[in-house]
């Protein structure tokens, strides 16, 4: 047995609160240094674009890798979630952030920036975002749209770290403002030791193990999710595929009490030799996970893919090129980070009162979900009729409002999609497949400006992708019939 196993505290439901409200508060925290990080870009985009007198596609991709890398590193998170557990996860990402912030203050190029600035800081932000999603879904059921509501409603204190960056970018350029944003990242380190990992069982599956012959979970105490109910036939056959041919777990704990009065060292090399077989099953069950095709079959998995790829490909290209759009209609650079300011606000209230609004349980969260995609696709087809500082600033109120009230329902959306609680892989796939599509969404919306010098075809290329992202959601209760024949 692993000796993170014994860490974990087996519970037959989710607790609803405890311990897991430290959990949303390590969450509101990766959503204000990280996520509300991100959405600064759009004020570092143009200072980039002029200290590197690079063009709007090319500068692009610095945010566009961050961000995609963020999505499309899912299944490599889940993998080191389920051999390490989500908290050493969760510190690694933080390291990675604070590391790429650091060496991009060094940057003398666009391409020295898509990997130090890009990469670096988006593969830290998976590994931090997810780990924190997935623990949290285990800690709350009934109450996790209003806990990611309030989780996430960290993004929207933008409205202070606009004004900040800008501030910053003034008194210590560019390059002591990433310093310093290096230097606040790291406080997710210890805030990562929040990540109390937990066991979620049956009622049956817990009355089973506490008479001894019940399962061991494979992959680590900390996630829960990998191989929590195998019988034991199944995790004798992964050691023995993973090494040890012929010899099953009871075998071996026989053996050791057979040696159990020989001389220390035999027992010293039993136990060293179970320790090393158990390591070799975590790999060999992480890796039988990710080969199986049986999530391929699952319609809901498709249905969420779909509307979570174009949703969030069509929330990067406002995101990132509002203040620029502000710039070429003649717009202080001051009052354009208020808009950003006035977006975060707003998103934050929204996103509260999304989720409350959800877990009254009135329609399906999914209902909820497709409205709000539909409409942030009507405001960004409308938002060209924007060009002056008040109508954008109405814009921006309406889009924070709806992009808000569906952000707030992804992990719910995903949770009642993929079963009790979130499936790594579930999650880890799809975030893949969305962070391949985000990778074209800024540089593609910079292209158009590059080719149209207006930023009208931009926003029309977001209205079109949220209208898309919501056709997916129709079919729902279809693969619902289709689920309940199979």
């Amino acid at each position: 047995m692993l000796k993170r196993e014994g860490k974990a505290r087996p519970y037959t439901k989710a607790l609803d609160g405890g311990w897991g409200w430290m959990i949303v508060f390590h969450f509101f925290l990766v959503n204000v240094l990280v996520m509300g990080m991100f959405k600064t870009f759009a004020i570092f985009f143009v200072v980039f674009q002029e200290e590197f007198e690079g063009t709007s596609e090319q500068t692009g991709w610095i945010g566009s890798i961050m961000t995609s890398l963020s999505y499309s590193a899912g299944p490599l998170v889940a993998v080191i979630s389920d051999i390490r557990g989500e908290k050493t996860a969760s510190i690694l990402g933080a390291l990675l952030i604070t590391g790429g912030y650091l060496l991009s203050s060094w940057a003398t190029s666009i391409p020295f920036l898509c990997v130090t600035m890009g990469f670096l800081p988006g593969l830290g932000s998976a590994l931090v975002y997810q780990a924190a999603v997935v623990v949290m879904s285990k800690y709350f059921k009934k109450r996790l749209a209003l806990c990611t509501a309030i989780a996430r409603s960290g993004v929207g204190l933008t409205f202070l770290l606009a004004p900040f960056t800008k501030a910053m970018i003034d008194l210590y350029d560019w390059t002591g403002a990433l310093v310093l944003f290096g230097a606040i990242a790291l406080n997710l380190v210890p805030s990562s030791m929040l990540l109390r990992p937990i066991h979620i069982t049956s009622e049956s599956n817990s009355d089973i193990k506490d008479q001894g012959s019940g399962p061991e979970a494979v992959c680590g105490t900390e996630t829960s999710h990998c191989i929590e109910t195998q019988e034991p036939s199944i995790r004798d056959s992964a050691i023995q595929k993973a090494g040890r041919p012929g010899t099953s777990l009871t075998d071996s704990q026989n053996r050791n009490e057979g040696f159990n009065n020989g001389p220390n060292r035999h027992r010293l090399f039993l136990i060293t030799d179970e320790e090393s077989s158990e390591k070799k099953a975590t790999l060999w069950s992480c890796k039988q996970k990710f080969c199986s095709i049986s999530l391929f079959k699952n319609p809901f998995f498709y249905i969420f893919t779909w509307s979570w790829l174009f949703s969030q490909l069509a929330y990067l290209i406002p995101t990132f090129h509002l203040v620029a759009r502000a710039k070429t209609l003649g717009i202080d650079m001051t009052d354009a980070s208020y808009l950003i300011s006035v977006a975060g606000i707003t998103e934050s209230v929204s996103q509260i009162i999304s989720g409350w609004v959800a877990d009254q349980n009135w329609i399906r969260k999914y209902h909820y979900q497709k409205s709000y995609l539909i409409l942030c696709g009507i405001t960004n087809l409308l938002a060209p009729l924007a060009t002056t500082f008040p109508l954008l600033m109405t814009y921006i109120v309406f889009f924070a409002i709806f992009s808000g009230s569906y952000l707030a329902l992804v992990i719910p959306v995903l949770v009642d999609m993929s079963g009790r609680s979130i499936d790594p892989t579930f999650l880890g796939l799809a975030s893949f497949f969305t962070g391949i599509a985000a990778l074209s969404g800024p540089p593609t919306a910079g292209w158009l400006y590059d080719y149209t010098q207006t930023y009208t075809g931009s926003f029309y290329l977001s209205g079109t992708c949220y209208l898309v992202s919501s056709v997916s959601l129709f079919f729902v209760p279809l693969a619902e019939r289709w689920k309940s024949k199979v």
